[in-house]
């Protein structure tokens, strides 16, 4: 079993659970130079290389493509009749855990959770696989396959083909395709003034991801992060049907305030969120305060600049929770008030107990739309 209180070393981590026989090997987070979504390119960055993108296309937008990259969606989506779309994305990313099984079913979560993050349901996926094959056994990358294929499994779907190359770095993925009514579609541009912002899962994982990295995570603390990074968002599908969920997108690599921008941006509204009702994992805190922060969530604060403002009263390990980059997180809700009860016991009935009211969207200024952190 992998001894996760080891800090990262040179020494190998053994046999883990999930392996059919002994090995000697390092530890897969040893191998990458960041993890999970940590390992996204900030905001500001890919804001200029979407730009330049958009700029340089000699076609036309076709009339069916409802969703494109026009407000950094989750998914692309394609209308094929009045009762049809299909919507397509993929995720991939190196390891954030060393358990290569562990590794496998957090970025298959990952990746599904942008079709649920769209009101749609998955359909197919397509595996996305890059491995040192010198370096890692055909054990290892085995257990990663497997577990992407339990997590598809639980949602209903099969893995139907991918592509696979020797690379210097681990990296396991997903396509996921998915379908949903072109008028059922929910995309992360939709908020209304006076709409109640819904988080489905805690924050903390990045910082989790830091800790583990540097100094290991108690066993209790590592089922908490798997437990949060594993569990699929397919209450997002069912959100799709809740007259009241004006938008809906899921918190990844920019942080929970990047991703609210990203909807602040969408529909030319502030939002006002209170630090004080949003969830975390429980010492999520306490590790940021020891130094367990990631590299991306200072980047993803520095791309925010002005557009987020945070009250002088926080400091800076409640920016950086703030920021700190989540891999498979939760859904971010953009729901009318009077729908809010109905929204919350979705979640709750499907295993999201720590899902909550953290703030609302208001009018501001449309050609600077903002995050204000009270």
């Amino acid at each position: 079993m992998i001894e996760y209180a080891l800090p990262k070393g040179k020494e190998p981590y053994g046999k883990s659970e999930h392996m059919d026989q002994d090995t000697l090997e390092p530890r897969l987070t040893s191998l990458s130079h960041g993890g999970g979504c940590g390992c996204k390119i900030a905001p500001a960055v890919l804001s200029d290389l979407l730009a330049r993108a958009r700029g340089s296309s000699p076609l036309p937008i076709p009339e069916q493509l409802l969703v494109g990259i026009e407000t950094s969606d989750d998914a692309a989506v394609w209308k094929l009749d009045d009762t049809h779309a299909i919507v397509a994305t993929t995720d991939f990313f190196m390891p954030i855990v060393d358990d290569p099984y562990d590794f496998g079913r957090i970025a298959a979560t990952n990746a599904l959770s942008d079709i649920y993050a769209m009101g749609a349901k998955p359909l197919f996926a397509l595996a996305l696989v890059g491995m040192p094959i010198s370096v890692l056994s055909a054990a290892t990358i085995a257990r990663i396959l497997e577990g992407g294929q339990a997590v598809c499994a639980a949602a209903g779907i099969p893995i139907a083909g991918g592509h696979t190359i020797d690379s210097v770095e681990p990296i396991y993925g997903l396509v996921a395709i998915g379908i949903a009514r072109p008028d059922a579609v929910l995309s992360n541009r939709g908020a209304r003034a006076g709409d109640a912002i819904v988080l489905g899962k805690p924050l903390g994982v990045g910082i989790y991801s830091a800790r583990l990295k540097k100094a290991g995570l108690a066993a209790a603390d590592y089922r908490d992060l798997i437990d949060a990074t594993t569990q699929l968002n397919v209450v997002g599908s069912a959100l799709s049907t809740v007259g009241g969920v004006h938008a809906l997108t899921d918190v990844t690599g920019f942080g929970l305030i990047g991703h609210l921008l990203e909807m602040c941006r969408g529909a030319k509204l502030d939002a006002s969120l209170a630090l004080g009702r949003i969830p975390f994992l429980r010492n999520a805190r306490r590790f940021a305060l020891d130094g367990n922060v990631t590299g991306a969530s200072h980047r993803n604060l520095t791309s925010y600049g002005d557009d987020v403002v945070i009250a002088e009263r926080h400091d800076t390990v409640e920016r950086l929770l703030l920021s700190d980059p989540q891999t498979s997180g939760g859904l971010l809700v953009a729901v009318a008030p009077e729908a809010v009860d109905d929204v919350l016991a979705r979640f709750e009935g499907a295993g999201f107990g720590e899902a909550a009211v953290i703030g609302h969207f208001a009018p501001g200024d449309a050609s600077r739309p903002r995050v204000l952190v009270d």
